[in-house]
């Protein structure tokens, strides 16, 4: 397609857009008594108007029901958390009966280490990405200290080569192929936080399972963002949190993935009451019996107030669909990415570096852009004029034009702005 940065052009692909309806079920922050542009989804996503009916639904029958809500209201507490499973399995590529909801993201990671990290004298070592996300290296860096293991020498990282920002496939099995018989464990992030890279999880699954390891995915960025299918590839265990992409709400309840073949097996876990035998889970027997299926990894009785908005987000999840949902992503990211370009040639002594992988099949709703002779004032006046956007050190502003409530036309005013503010501050 040829784009025009024009506002016609924009709103004519918002005209041909199936999902710009979904713009209206949204939230958004005002500015000057507009919507603001919003590009920190895959921070914080926007709230669903839908989710107050459900927080409301359960804070009613608190009300009315109280204790017996758990069983006579119109959402029975008890298992509320199995009507988010068959909507995530479709989202993350999955059987029903591999998905769980519980506690939030790093949490999980350390109960699913307790499963799938079981170091011997040999086979000890984990592979990692250079530059995960900082709470999955302290996650991985304590959970090898606590087996006695030293980080420098257990924590194997994949980096990325001089002068380049991504990492490649190839130096990923490289390093697996490396560490052989001594890796223990593969955990991997689906998608890069900073750099917006998506990984090829089926590749990396393939080759530290030809070696023995396990492989695990960090999906916080790739769940609700990326197509998935993680039965089919074999994953061993994946966790994400659910308020980036899905629109859960702030630091709310994370969801878990533990392949099935898995779930006959004698793998260690921690316990707890809500992960026992759910038809005999109130005759408090003293002998932990699994439910089977990945709800047998759960620990406490669910937060439903939490799952509550989870639900209504993933309501909408299962109208629209990841494919569909993906074809947008795809359309509007390459449409930003257009803009950023043109801009960057009307203006002189002004570049943008994109560090987001070109190649579709490598991004996803992310553009992390590197401000060359630009800096943080720059990302200030951005958010004084109604642009939210995710600063990160030294010099990246990341762009995340969620598909469910951007619009085209958000790509072409935010370019405008852009634009105006790159020549306010060269003329200070």
């Amino acid at each position: 397609m040829e784009f025009q940065n024009t506002l016609e052009f924009a709103q004519k692909l918002d005209q041909q857009d199936k999902l710009n309806h979904y713009q209206s079920q949204f939230i958004f922050p005002q500015h000057n008594g507009k919507n603001v542009i919003y590009f920190t989804g895959n921070s914080l996503g926007l709230q669903p108007k839908s989710a107050q009916y459900y927080i409301n639904e359960v804070m009613n029958d608190w009300a009315n029901l109280a204790v017996e809500g758990h069983f006579f209201a119109e959402k029975p507490w008890w298992d509320y958390h199995e009507r988010l499973a068959e909507p995530l399995s479709k989202i993350v590529g999955a059987k029903p009966s591999e998905i769980t909801v519980m506690n939030t993201l790093t949490i999980n990671l350390h109960l699913l280490m307790v499963s799938f990290y079981k170091p011997t004298s040999k086979r000890f070592k984990i592979i990692c990405e250079e530059k995960a996300f900082p709470s999955d290296q302290y996650m991985l860096q304590s959970q090898v200290k606590h087996h006695g293991y030293n980080p420098d020498e257990a924590l194997v990282e994949v980096k990325r080569r001089e002068g380049e920002h991504n990492i490649r496939l190839e130096d990923i099995l490289a390093k697996i192929e490396e560490v052989g018989d001594e890796l223990a464990l593969v955990l991997w992030g689906g998608v890069n936080y900073y750099t917006g890279q998506v990984f090829d999880m089926k590749a990396i699954t393939q080759a530290g399972h030809k070696i023995g390891a396990y492989v695990g995915f960090d999906l916080a960025h790739a769940a609700g963002n990326i197509q998935m299918e993680l039965h089919q590839w074999e994953v061993d265990f994946a966790a994400w949190c659910s308020y980036k992409y899905m629109n859960s709400g702030p630091g709310n309840a994370s969801g878990c993935f533990v392949h099935e073949k898995h779930h006959q097996s004698n793998l260690p876990r921690f316990a707890g009451w809500w992960g026992h035998n759910k038809e005999r889970r109130f005759k408090m027997e003293p002998v932990f019996d699994p439910v089977q299926g990945a709800d047998g990894w759960q620990v406490s009785n669910l937060p439903v107030l939490t799952l509550a908005p989870y639900l209504a987000s993933l309501q909408m999840f299962d109208e629209v669909g990841m494919e569909m949902l993906v074809q947008k992503r795809d359309l509007i990211t390459s449409y930003l990415e257009y803009i950023l370009h043109d801009i960057d040639t009307q203006i002189p002594d002004t570049h943008f570096e994109i560090i987001t992988p070109s190649h579709a099949s490598e991004r996803a709703s992310q553009l992390s852009v590197y401000l060359h002779g630009q800096g943080r004032k720059l990302f200030d006046y951005l958010m004084a004029n109604g642009v939210i956007t995710d600063w990160r050190e030294p010099n990246v502003i990341r762009l995340a034009p969620v598909p469910l409530y951007c619009s085209f036309e958000d790509m072409y005013n935010f370019g405008q702005i852009l634009k105006q503010g790159i020549l306010f501050l060269n003329n200070k």
